[in-house]
């Protein structure tokens, strides 16, 4: 697998895109249609995403359970926005037994159809606030800032590993409160969490925004979202977080007696972020040689490969390369790392050339490689390599044994800085204002990328330029401020330019 040849960006973007979670080895199609089975160096990396997530969650006061997979069809028609907004996705289930039939194997028993059929979930708003009824009585039990890591089921049509999968994994926060304020508040502050995490952690630069009427989450009263550019400069939508208003607790009457001893409707928010982000991550730093993984969210941090033609030369590389491995595990914790130890990997596997090896590790996007040879012995040095400039130019050689851990060190960091520089040049380098329609209709086939335009605010244009161009408002921009214009479409009054895209 790692010997294959990846697919140019510049030729076949998709395909690149496919052969880096083919022969990474991240994920493969399952049988089931639209399903993926997520192998375990991709798992690790969700695994890393996770851990950084639900520390943020929990630094701000949530709190993780579990609800149930399926929900029956009465709940999710209570809200009749999510109903519209999700019936074409929702896989349903109408029985609950099979029987055996001898020398045919099974079929449904026409006998054991359900009272009342279950929608495996999509997203959780409708069980999640059945289920608040019976925990929120008082002012006292608000805020409840519930967050779950759950699975979801959406009959996507045409998919992609990661980026729109029929079954994905996600967390899905849900939270209620006692005034508008605060559920506002809370809104804001989980996006603030998702675009920290997207630019600090997964060095991938966002817009922070406002999503149009057209695009907004089914039941919400207005949805917040991040959104980042992949290298082809069209858009992913990596996070959203919703503002449900009192939507739910209405429909499910969730009431509670406030300090005045009055009955109210509590406010509510979700917010979510999913697997999607592992295709995210692909797109925005992979290259032609393999996956490129920023340091802090890698499964492994740093490979050594000692070098050897013989048993002896072998055994006394790989003896030093234990030693430096122990030695970089030993570093202090901190918060670069999650508080966890640097994750090192020593590759003895010397039945493989030392071309081949390098070449499989740089496939995985592991951040450093160490290679350390007889020659590197003799002269107390090792070879240092940074998966962010692949080839001789990212080359670190003769670097002294004694200085190795605090080079490493450095390097990861330096890295993770990198990696975060160039994607935002990137995205600032195709971010366009535009004012005429036309030339936007020519400029987002080609060259593509982020175009700030004015927008009179009516569904019709949205939907105009949609299905001409396939471009959509991505997002109401926070840090724009208001501008005044003329809609790039119809010439009608605009108060502030807006962000369209093509988007995954």
């Amino acid at each position: 697998m790692a010997g294959e040849k990846i697919s140019s960006r510049a030729q076949d973007y998709s395909q690149w895109y496919l052969d880096i979670v083919n022969r990474a080895g991240l994920a493969e199609n399952s049988d089931v249609r639209g399903c993926m089975v997520i192998k375990p160096h991709g798992y690790a990396i969700w695994e890393r995403i996770q851990r950084a997530l639900d520390k943020m969650f929990k630094d701000t006061g949530h709190v993780n359970a579990y609800f149930p997979l399926f929900i029956p069809k009465s709940f999710l028609a209570k809200e009749e926005q999510m109903a519209a907004g999700f019936a074409k996705e929702c896989a349903v289930i109408t029985h609950y037994r099979l029987k055996a039939i001898p020398g045919k194997g099974v079929e449904v028993d026409p006998d054991a159809k359900l009272d009342e059929e279950l929608i495996v979930r999509p997203t959780s708003e409708t069980i999640i606030w059945h289920t608040y009824k019976n925990w929120i009585q008082s002012y006292r039990d608000l805020p409840l800032l519930i967050n779950q890591w759950a699975n979801v089921v959406r009959w996507e049509m045409r998919t992609r590993l990661f980026l729109r999968t029929a079954e994905f994994l996600w967390q899905e926060g849900h939270t209620a409160h006692a005034t508008e304020a605060e559920a506002e508040e809370e809104t804001h502050k989980m996006l603030e969490v998702y675009r920290e995490f997207a630019e600090e952690w997964m060095a991938m630069p966002v817009l922070t925004g406002v999503k149009s009427e057209g695009q907004k989450f089914p039941g919400a009263v207005y949805t917040l979202c991040i959104e980042a550019m992949m290298q082809d400069r069209k858009a992913l939508q990596a996070g959203t977080s919703h503002f449900l208003g009192q939507n739910f607790a209405k429909a499910f009457n969730v009431q509670f007696q406030s300090k005045e001893g009055k009955l109210e409707y509590a406010w509510a928010t979700s917010w979510g972020v999913s697997t999607r982000l592992i295709g995210g991550l692909i797109m925005t730093h992979s290259d032609d040689q393999g996956l490129v993984v920023p340091p802090r969210l890698a499964p492994i941090h740093v490979v050594i490969c000692p070098i050897g033609k013989n048993p002896e030369e072998q055994k006394a590389t790989s003896e030093v390369a234990d030693k430096l491995a122990a030695d970089l595990v030993a570093l202090p914790r901190d918060a670069f790392y999650g508080y966890d130890t640097m994750t090192v990997k020593v590759d003895r596997d010397f039945e493989k050339s030392p071309g081949f090896r390098f070449n499989e590790w740089e496939l995985k996007g592991v951040p450093v490689r160490v290679e350390i040879g007889p020659k590197d012995l003799a002269s107390n040095a090792c070879v240092l390599a940074r998966r962010d400039q692949p080839g001789k130019e990212g080359k670190l050689m003769g670097v002294p044994l004694a200085e190795a851990v605090t080079r490493i060190d450095a390097l990861l960091r330096e890295i993770q800085n990198k990696l975060f520089e160039k994607a935002k040049a990137f995205r600032d380098a195709n971010m366009h204002q535009i004012d005429s329609y036309e030339e936007f209709k020519k400029k987002i086939e080609a060259p593509g990328g982020f175009f700030l335009a004015h927008w009179d605010g009516t569904k019709e244009t949205e939907d105009k330029i949609a299905e001409e161009t396939k471009a959509t408002i991505r997002c109401i921009p926070f840090n724009l401020g208001k501008e005044e214009g003329k809609c790039m479409v119809t010439g009608n009054p605009s108060k502030q330019r807006v962000v369209f895209a093509k988007s995954y």
